[in-house]
């Protein structure tokens, strides 16, 4: 489990295509206190680390996560957002986030408003009806507060830290991100399918 708070960003050092694929994460993290099977949140998608050296760490993807994620279009020197897994005492800034992707949203329009900026992203069809204004979203691993829904589009203010702390500076206009819905929300659905 994570909370959505960035705590470091990682750089795709190469990958390679074997059965899986393999992707070697240069990071600032102490390795050393970091164990083989941890869990780190890749840009939101939960991986297994599987092999660590002094500076960088290394993960395995299946198919269906390349499918279902934007890590099928990672690439050498492709920046990405890391979390580490919750320990027991650690605070919760953010919200209850799984590291499980449940599709991809897509930017919209990146507005300067003030000192933040608006992002509008769309939403897929199937996930639209669990976004709420006023409520959390995790998007590329990052916890964020809605602020309103317009059918499938949903806007987002992020703050200076987050854009500056985040991979978000870079985003532009049809970048795709991982969306993973709130996990309240997802519970909710499945109550209201039994009504």
């Amino acid at each position: 489990m994570f909370t959505g708070i960035i705590t470091d960003i990682g750089t795709i050092a190469s990958l390679k295509k074997t059965g899986d694929t393999l992707f070697v994460i240069e990071t600032s993290y102490d390795l050393s206190t970091v164990d083989l099977g941890a869990s780190i949140a890749c840009s939101g998608v939960c991986l297994t680390v599987i092999k660590k050296n002094k500076n960088s760490f290394e993960v395995e993807a299946s198919d269906e996560t390349l499918n279902c994620t934007t890590a099928s279009s990672w690439v050498m020197g492709k920046k990405i957002n890391l979390e580490r897994a919750l320990k027991i005492g650690d605070e919760l800034g953010g919200h209850i986030v799984s590291g499980h992707v449940d599709g991809l949203a897509q930017v919209v329009s990146i507005n300067k408003i003030g000192d933040s900026h608006e992002v509008i992203f769309s939403a897929p069809d199937d996930l639209k009806y669990f976004i709420a204004a006023k409520g959390s979203v995790t998007l590329d691993g990052v916890s964020l507060t809605v602020n309103s829904v317009d059918n499938n589009n949903f806007s987002i203010n992020i703050i200076p830290h987050t854009w500056n702390n985040t991979i978000f500076n870079s985003l532009s206009a049809a970048d795709k991100v991982n969306l993973e819905i709130d996990t309240m929300a997802r519970y909710v659905a499945r109550l209201n399918e039994s009504k």
